[in-house]
């Protein structure tokens, strides 16, 4: 008996990855999945079908249930034929893990239209899409009378609530991810779903490209970046015994830690009566003891920074 008996899920990007890991834990856990992969390299070019495939005959072997899936999470009809899938296959829906994500890292000034454009449409219009068609399935259970108990996990990152350089576009759209979570939480509540998100801290191709091999495994004693690792915090937010919804979570290695989401700064709090003047913000600024970088003129003819 697992956790997730006779539960079905829908992972993205599961070709392959922290993706592939989660939808193996599932399946051990009971749950009958969908994986999902476009198999597209880590920029979003091309495609790969066997990858979900290959992730289907393991899930099998194991004595599992799993279907491949090859649709673009990024596409309107291709997210609704992942969660039609699901359905026509196994009867249902309970679980989705939005996972499916690209990189294009360059600093913001070498960004290109296409670089942006590409890894906005799949992390954050991917996520949103998908959590779409998945939320209009459960609104219709809910409407018709039945009791839904489902979940989402979505994949945010630390690049995202944290700010990385070099990755403007995938920080923005994985910050955007973290409050599509919050905002999803609150509306999908009244129809029995849950909705949390991940920032995952494990090996994957996308952080070879950022950072070689300082991630790879180190010979005995416990793979602190196995993606493996991240996958049962996964399996128990996808689970009847998890109540939590609306939160942020670092997970990796032998660690999950809540993120405080956005609040007002207690401390760091200027008051006046009224409208403030300019001079009385530079003055209040300047008593508040507020660190502040090297002030420069806005006259270039007098050395301007």
């Amino acid at each position: 008996m697992g956790s997730l008996d006779q539960m079905v899920a829908v992972v993205t990007g599961a070709g392959r990855g922290i993706g592939r890991e989660h939808a193996l834990l599932l399946a051990a856990e009971g749950a009958k999945v969908v994986v999902n992969d476009l198999g597209g390299a880590q920029d979003g070019t091309g495609s790969e079908n066997t990858l979900a495939e290959q992730v289907v005959a393991e899930i099998k072997a194991a004595g599992g249930e799993a279907v491949a899936n090859a649709d673009d999470v990024a596409d309107a009809s291709g997210a609704e034929n992942i969660i039609r899938t699901a359905v026509r296959e196994f009867g249902r829906l309970d679980i989705v893990v939005n996972n499916a994500g690209i990189l294009r890292d360059r600093v913001l000034v070498n960004l290109t239209d296409d670089d942006w454009d590409l890894v906005v449409r799949v992390n954050l219009r991917g996520t949103f899409l998908v959590t779409r068609a998945a939320g209009n399935h459960w609104r219709a259970r809910s409407k018709a009378g039945e009791q839904v108990r489902a979940s989402v996990i979505n994949t945010s990152s630390e690049s995202g609530v944290f700010g990385n350089p070099g990755q403007a576009n995938y920080a923005a759209a994985k910050a955007a991810v973290a409050s599509l979570t919050q905002v999803a939480s609150k509306e999908l509540a009244r129809y029995g779903v849950r909705v949390n998100a991940i920032l995952p801290q494990a090996r994957t191709r996308l952080t070879e490209s950022a950072f070689g091999d300082a991630l790879a495994a180190k010979d005995g004693g416990f793979d602190r970046w196995d993606p493996a690792n991240v996958s049962p915090f996964v399996a128990y937010l996808a689970g009847p015994a998890c109540g939590i919804t609306g939160e942020v979570f670092v997970v990796g290695g032998s660690r999950v830690q809540r993120v405080k989401p956005w609040e007002r700064d207690r401390e760091w709090k200027l008051q006046t009566e009224g409208r403030w003047t300019v001079a009385d913000l530079e003055k209040a600024v300047a008593e508040a003891g507020i660190p502040q970088g090297e002030k420069w003129t806005a006259n270039p003819d007098k050395g301007s920074k």
